[in-house]
């Protein structure tokens, strides 16, 4: 027996058996949502964007306008929504097929 004791899991994807540190680290991989802006860039938190149409804010009364910036995006987990702040606005959530990354 070699000095190798990590255990060994069946993957079915692959039809392999792989260590299970390996397996994990395939499973975390897959489950990474890449969020992407209205121009294919991918997204990170932290990033500024800015809206490529005018959108109606349901509940506030308000229009943002093209053009404006959102600083500071959070991203849900969701591969379309981006969670942001805006003056006045509580809660705001985005679809990230109307912004694009500054």
């Amino acid at each position: 027996m070699s000095g190798d004791d990590e255990d060994y899991v069946y993957d079915d994807e692959s039809g392999e058996w792989l260590p299970a540190s390996e397996l994990a680290a395939k499973q975390a991989a897959g489950d990474a949502i890449e969020v992407r802006d209205a121009v294919g860039n991918l997204l990170a938190d932290g990033d500024s964007v800015t809206l490529v149409k005018d959108l109606d804010v349901k509940g506030a009364g308000q229009t943002l306008k093209r053009g404006t910036v959102i600083p500071a995006i959070r991203l849900t987990g969701d591969a379309q929504e981006i969670d942001c702040r805006y003056p006045g606005i509580k809660g705001l959530v985005l679809r990230a097929e109307f912004v694009k990354k500054r």
